[in-house]
């Protein structure tokens, strides 16, 4: 059975080496037959969690009106989510961190997800990501079930395009192709 992956690309500029190891990623997991969709995350209004508390009285409907409810579901129904976040200030950027925590809503029924984890930044020492993917997995210990899969780390990339001369690229496409 074909898995359903959801891929969330945080990066703010499409065609960034972020988003450019996402769709390695899903080149490689639709030639292996999963069903994959992507979501642009700077292409949705997402706000920002008011800690209002309101979703866990109300069973798990945030108050706000904006484009969260959906991409929820997306991530409750897939099995496998890829998550991918430009790296700037040795962390995941703004976009990542608004949606993870805006899931509070319903984060418990995000469960049994494999999880993918692509960071990219400048920097050429991959050690220098390991706060970022500390951060993913604080998130991921929230979930019941998570299962870590893999990490594809894109450093050397500080120009748009930068990661293709990278071998992040070929990872990122053998990596979706075993999903």
């Amino acid at each position: 059975m074909a898995k359903k992956i959801l891929v969330l690309s945080a990066s703010p500029r499409k065609g960034g080496n972020s988003e450019l190891l996402c769709d390695q990623f899903i080149r490689g997991a639709a030639e292996a037959g999963s069903l994959v969709d992507k979501i642009f995350v700077c292409d949705k209004r997402i706000n920002y969690c008011t800690a209002c508390d309101a979703c866990q009285g109300n069973g798990g409907r945030c108050v706000q009106k904006d484009d969260m409810a959906e991409i929820l579901d997306k991530m409750i129904s897939a099995d496998v989510l890829v998550m991918a976040t430009p790296v700037y200030f040795y962390t995941m950027n703004a976009q990542m961190k608004t949606l993870i925590d805006r899931t509070y809503a319903r984060y418990i029924a995000v469960s049994n997800k494999e999880m993918y984890f692509i960071m990219t930044a400048a920097v050429g020492n991959k050690n220098l990501l390991e706060r970022t993917l500390e951060s993913f997995r604080g998130f991921t210990t929230c979930l019941s079930g998570a299962k870590e899969k893999g990490v594809i780390y894109g450093t050397g990339a500080w120009n748009k395009g930068d990661i293709k001369k990278s071998p992040a690229m070929d990872q990122a496409y053998e990596m979706g192709k075993f999903v």
